[in-house]
């Protein structure tokens, strides 16, 4: 470990042992390099990569704080890293969805107001008239995720969602259903998930977002393979 990693450890454990709160100001540089035994040097070098991760920042003219330390914050890099993955990783990041958006859906299921409902089906309505606009089916169909993903009330879920859900590959999968006359289909297995959630049944609206993920997934692994075979397939998106 780096002297810098040393010293980044140390003000996170102020952090996590509770001596410094959520929006609570650290002390002077000064003060707080001599508290912990570190050169200013090495405190600035900590500092500035606790902002970069989102766990201070520095107001001008004021000091330097705890953020309020939320997942939104905190996992806000997820997002740009997943857009990152290529290959058989984007296959991995179809199985992590696997993993959490059917449980987050029921869990919605259980917790759903009519305005995420109103919101859920407006969302489901656009993308029906949308029929082979790529850009419209994608972005009601990822409003349309993230609202029920919020109905579930749970942030920390809602974030890693969120940030595993890739726009890139949302959109070259939107546009390789509709190539294969597939999207009639994706949307009929929206409006089940949408069904189940109206009729706040846990268990089916897991159900039918497993169904969903899966026959998704599904599709994707086997263009993924007619494109390493070259036997055609979706372009890169």
């Amino acid at each position: 470990m780096s002297l810098t990693d040393k010293a980044i450890a140390r003000i996170r454990e102020l952090i996590q042992s509770g001596e410094l709160l959520p929006g609570e100001k650290l002390p002077p540089e000064q003060q707080l390099a001599a508290d912990l035994g570190l050169s200013r040097n090495l405190m600035r070098e900590a500092v500035k990569a606790l902002v970069v991760a989102r766990v201070l920042e520095i107001r001008r003219g004021d000091g330097t704080y705890v953020t309020s330390l939320g997942p939104e914050l905190l996992l806000e890099g997820l997002g740009a890293a997943v857009e990152l993955l290529r290959g058989d990783k984007l296959l991995e990041l179809t199985e992590v969805r696997r993993l959490f958006e059917p449980i987050a859906t029921g869990l919605a299921a259980s917790r759903i107001t009519e305005e995420h409902l109103a919101e859920i089906k407006h969302h489901l309505d656009a993308m029906t008239l949308a029929s082979d606009d790529i850009e419209r089916l994608n972005e009601h169909d990822a409003a349309f995720h993230r609202a029920v993903i919020a109905a579930a009330g749970n942030s920390t879920l809602a974030t890693l969602i969120e940030g595993i859900s890739s726009p890139t590959l949302r959109a070259r999968i939107w546009r390789g259903l509709v190539d294969d006359n597939a999207g009639d289909r994706t949307i009929a297995e929206h409006r089940a998930i949408y069904d189940a959630l109206a009729a706040r049944d846990s268990a089916l609206a897991e159900a039918a977002a497993l169904i969903h993920v899966s026959t998704t997934e599904l599709w994707l692994r086997e263009h993924f393979d007619q494109e390493a075979t070259g036997t055609g397939g979706p372009a890169n998106g």
